[in-house]
């Protein structure tokens, strides 16, 4: 007969439990990355956030302020601040932009009457000095719906090709149907992987 060297089961639970978290604690060097979400009013900042962090998208209402959800992602710590786009909001996203690794902005691709706006927005986003050469990554949103511009036409309507001081990319995508999302965190996961190295 063979002597069981094991503890008995109820300890046994406990000490796998205990050396996975000490594990975890050990492994943990998830790389934080600070992320602004910005966009006007109804382009889906939200939603695509919710979306990001697998959440339920059916009920959202108007940010009122900000939104911080922290999302992980290729083994990152995405901090994401979601600030509410309407105009007397606005004024403040400036305070909000210090220590930015990233900035992704939201364009609603259906509101073809705001292009002019939120290419104005975004173009005093990219000259503040606390964004100097952060990447950006810019969703075309609501491509789910027939009125939608594709992400080229946006990206040609905003003259993103000026944009030489830093990495950027423009994402179609639909924040309610999740599709395009994921492409858009594979980009920010390999930006910001080689950014930092």
């Amino acid at each position: 007969m063979v002597a069981s060297i094991l503890p008995p089961p109820p300890l046994l639970r406990h000490l796998q439990g205990l050396l996975s978290v000490i594990e975890k604690l050990k492994g943990s060097t998830e790389q934080e990355v600070r992320i602004v979400l910005l966009g006007l009013d109804n382009a889906g900042k939200t939603t695509l956030l919710k979306s990001l962090a697998s959440e339920d998208v059916s009920t959202i209402t108007p940010t009122q302020g900000f939104n911080i959800k922290s999302v992980a992602s290729h083994g990152m710590k995405l901090n994401v601040w979601d600030i509410g786009g309407q105009r007397k909001i606005r004024t403040f996203w400036k305070k909000y932009l210090e220590n930015t690794d990233l900035l992704i902005y939201v364009i609603d691709s259906a509101d073809k009457k705001r292009f002019d706006e939120t290419g104005l927005e975004l173009s005093e986003l990219i000259d503040e000095e606390n964004l100097k050469g952060v990447p950006v990554l810019i969703f075309a949103n609501k491509q789910d719906l027939a009125t939608s511009s594709p992400a080229s036409e946006v990206a040609e309507g905003l003259n993103l090709h000026t944009y030489r001081d830093r990495e950027w990319q423009i994402q179609a995508c639909s924040a309610v149907s999740g599709e395009g999302v994921q492409d858009g965190m594979n980009w920010i996961c390999n930006n910001i992987v080689n950014k930092k190295k």
